[in-house]
């Protein structure tokens, strides 16, 4: 049996411990070859990729980014030339089955090379943990580790000057990184995309701490966006499968809240940093879940399936039900109650500060 392996879409943290985990199961398991697709559709399309044995997976674990590399770029779906080209190469290649590691869009391509005849089995993966149907996607923790970090390095720099801090996290559509860090780093406003926020309502928030703790620090989620306004795009990729990337919202709300307030208003945008580094303890493990469940799943024949996390458990689920869809935070999610009853600011009205 020969199987094929790629991380399709954005990098984040963890990507590796899953090739790790699914080579070294079917070489286990199996017996097995695996074929690590480099850059994602991309490699399929080009008809670039290697073979993995037990020592190219060895010793990459707590090693950021994706030794096969990726790519948003590149979809099977853009043209029949495409899809053409990347059925070819799989024939070449001999690929039983290829395991697909990437987000709603890399499940969505899958889903629909299937049709095709190409058997899949998905691995969620995206720092925003937005996929439908997964509680917990790999990245996630790390990203959270990360914004969780800056933003209380940002504290210090307001608490000494007297400022209002705004750092800027990504997440597209979804608020879940922003929700999260923002409560772990005891931020005093949380703007997400769930919620159009009202500017009054946050200049008031920190009108009140000028005069109390003199600084308020603001997470806020890159596809937030104030009342009856539209998102904050950045730039637009031609040839992406998303083209819109979103980005600024930080500076928005500066040049929102300045003429407001008293105190002076920074900004700060994370962007790609929340990618890198060295995943978290629990994102190599629970990266290391997914990838040995998605080699089972290939060694049971149980394609067109996706590996989830649901209720504490590591299962699986249609792609079908997953391609194309987001998940995004509910309006009466557990820790957006937890953080309007501590005296967080969310957008809505003003409240008593932290």
């Amino acid at each position: 049996m020969r199987v094929g392996v790629l991380t399709g879409g954005g990098d984040c943290a963890g990507l590796n411990a899953v090739i790790r985990a699914v080579t070294k199961s079917l070489i286990h398991h199996g017996p097995a070859e695996v074929w690590g697709i480099e850059d994602g559709f991309e490699g399929l399309i080009e008809g670039q990729g290697r073979p993995l044995d037990w020592e190219a997976v060895s010793g990459i674990i707590a090693t950021g980014g994706t030794i096969l590399g990726t790519s948003n770029r590149g979809s099977p779906l853009a043209s029949e030339q495409a899809m053409s080209r990347a059925l070819e190469h799989a024939r070449k290649w001999r690929l039983d089955a290829i395991v697909a590691i990437g987000g709603d869009g890399t499940m969505s391509i899958a889903h629909a090379m299937a049709a095709h005849g190409l058997a899949f089995v998905g691995v969620p993966k995206t720092i925003d943990n937005d996929i439908e149907g997964c509680e917990r996607s790999f990245g996630f923790d790390t990203a959270v580790s990360i914004v969780t970090e800056a933003l209380e390095r940002v504290q210090t720099t307001g608490q000494s000057h007297g400022r209002v801090m705004i750092v800027e996290t990504m997440g597209r559509y979804a608020g879940w990184i922003a929700l999260e860090a923002g409560v772990a780093a005891a931020a005093d406003v949380i703007l997400l995309p769930e919620i159009e926020y009202d500017v009054e309502a946050v200049a008031e928030v920190c009108r009140q701490r000028e005069g109390r703790q003199r600084y308020t620090v603001i997470c806020v989620a890159e596809g937030a966006r104030a009342r009856g306004a539209g998102y904050t795009v950045e730039r637009r990729v031609a040839g992406a499968d998303d083209p819109i990337r979103l980005g600024g919202i930080a500076h928005v709300l500066r040049e929102q809240l300045q003429p407001l307030l008293d105190s002076e208003v920074r900004s700060t945008v994370l962007g790609h940093v929340q990618r890198g580094g060295s995943p978290t303890p629990f994102d190599r493990v629970l990266a290391t879940q997914y990838g040995h469940h998605a080699a089972q799943l290939v060694l049971q024949g149980a394609f067109g399936r996706m590996v989830t996390l649901q209720q504490g458990r590591i299962v699986s689920i249609p792609i079908e039900d997953v391609a194309g869809r987001n998940r995004r935070v509910p309006a009466d999610h557990p820790l957006l109650v937890c953080a309007r009853e501590i005296g967080v600011c969310l957008g809505e009205a003003a409240g008593p500060a932290g």
